[in-house]
């Protein structure tokens, strides 16, 4: 089988310290479960040419492209706030990356597809189950408009891996405009390689801001750019209800993307002390921890970025770094009350730079109610679109009181701009899912494929959140809460 994809190889020509040349191991018997046809013609695929026997054969290690040019990327991080040297792609590897259609390099990496130097001990291997976790939760992702590494196909290998028991095994590809991380970085300054920082540092600007190039103070421009595109990130997240669940520096993209779907999980009762990961016993990533922990990750950014600032004193380019760190909180808290604006439908009321006291206190005094209500958080904001049609009666069967919510709904009507009740309800109805990947939903479809062979319905909840502001009669029962004793004991595994 003679496959080309128009690999190029950017990162591969970097000093051989930033990666392990690696084969991936040959899957026994490989199918393919799920590709991803739109996303392969926005990476500039031939389809026709991608058929099911070659796709399973490609996306599954067992045959590369002949301008594939495998390799496993190094990196360190600190997990849970305790740094470990050396960590890297233990499970993964970079076969190339793509210039897709707009002109966007594009990332193409295996994940579960054996052992490589980066491995510590393990098999290398991913199972069904936290293959399609990762397939379903960047497409959900992707559908709310929030930046995402993507799947491009989920293949079965034809074998079984141990975990608590045997389950059958498979392969991720994933795309990503890269897989730079915070811990990329700090492999190399563990090291104390000045030289090499400094090289990863001009490629992510030539690769991902290169609007910087040029800057007198590139470094510093470079960090101030990454803070900004991470405080919009976690915004967004948030604003969903998103709990990412181990957001160790290794798991945070420089390019400002959300990566590794392991223990993450979207909140149903509003509580922001939840934690849904099943190692994180001390609440270091609760829901409410994700801006705060941003912070202590790009902290940790600017530490390995401090001797190649260009200061002879060091205390001078700390004094630098820092006034750039304290600009995070406030850039967060534009981006997050903008885009509360948006969703309770009064964004039109201020310009872009600026938001009113009086809808500060709007948008704080709605998840006040939320809290002490830990009413369904996605439900709730959809639920003010039938207010805004004159039905309040849905969003008050989610309260335990309407007291402080009738009073809340009469400042929030007053507060609207000179729209129609129906176009409040269209833009409200824009800017809120009416589908999340529910978690007894991913897990029933994740059972479903793993156990019993069954992936439908995966895809009909895929095809629901890869849509998920678009209501329709066949997927009601997506957009309905879990039980609360689902909810109360439901925690999540590093899987993929």
């Amino acid at each position: 089988m003679d496959v080309s994809l128009n690999f190029k190889h950017s990162y591969a020509e970097l000093s051989p310290e930033f990666y392990a040349s690696v084969e991936p191991a040959r899957a026994p018997s490989p199918k393919l479960l799920q590709f991803n046809t739109s996303l392969a013609e926005e990476l500039g695929f031939e389809c026709d040419l991608l058929s099911p026997a070659v796709s399973q054969q490609v996306f599954s290690g067992a045959v590369l492209p002949r301008d594939a040019r495998p390799i496993a990327q190094a990196y360190a991080g600190h997990q849970f706030g305790h740094f470990v040297p050396q960590l890297g792609d233990g499970r993964a590897l970079l076969l190339g990356e793509i210039v897709d259609r707009y002109g966007k390099r594009r990332d193409i990496a295996l994940k579960g597809s054996g052992v490589t130097p980066f491995s510590r001990g393990g098999d290398g291997k991913a199972a069904v189950g936290p293959v399609l976790r990762e397939y379903l939760l960047g497409e959900a992702m992707h559908g709310l408009g929030i930046p995402t590494t993507r799947a491009l196909a989920a293949v079965t290998t034809g074998e079984f891996v141990m975990r608590d028991r045997h389950l059958p095994g498979a392969v991720l590809t994933r795309v990503a405009s890269s897989h730079i991380r915070v811990g990329t970085f700090q492999y190399f300054a563990a090291r104390g390689e000045t030289e090499l920082i400094k090289q990863l540092a001009d490629y992510v600007i030539q690769r991902h801001y290169f609007e910087i190039t040029g800057d007198p103070h590139p470094y510093l421009s470079l960090l101030r750019a990454v803070i900004e595109r991470q405080a919009d990130l976690v915004a967004r997240w948030m604003l969903v209800g998103f709990i990412h669940g181990v957001m160790n520096t290794d798991n945070m993209a420089v390019s400002g993307e959300t990566i590794d779907y392991g223990p993450c999980a979207f909140m149903e009762g509003f509580d922001p002390d939840t934690v849904f990961s099943s190692i994180d016993h001390a609440g270091r990533y609760a829901y409410d921890n994700q801006p705060a922990i941003a912070l202590w990750n790009l902290a940790r950014f600017a530490e390995t970025l401090l001797p190649i600032l260009g200061y002879e004193n060091i205390n001078d380019a700390v004094a630098e770094a820092t006034a750039i760190l304290d600009t995070f909180m406030p850039y967060f808290q534009k981006c997050w009350y903008k885009g509360a604006q948006e969703k309770l439908g009064i964004s039109t009321r201020d310009n872009v730079d600026h938001i009113s006291e009086a809808d500060r206190k709007l948008i704080d005094d709605w998840f006040q109610l939320l809290t002490s209500s830990k009413a369904d958080y996605t439900t709730a904001w959809r639920c003010l679109a039938d207010v805004a049609d004159g039905d309040a009666s849905k969003l008050q069967s989610l309260f335990d009181t309407t007291v402080g919510l009738d009073s809340f709904l009469e400042r929030w009507q007053r507060m609207q701009d000179d729209l129609s009740d129906g176009q409040i309800a269209a833009n409200i109805r824009d800017a809120n899912p009416i589908y999340i990947p529910r978690n007894h939903l991913v897990e029933e479809a994740l059972s479903a494929a793993s156990e019993d062979g069954n992936i439908k319905p995966f895809e009909d909840l895929l095809e629901a959140v890869s849509n998920p502001f678009v209501e329709e009669t066949k997927f009601a029962r997506f957009a309905s809460s879990a039980s609360v004793n689902f909810t109360a004991n439901y925690r999540t595994f590093c899987g993929t």
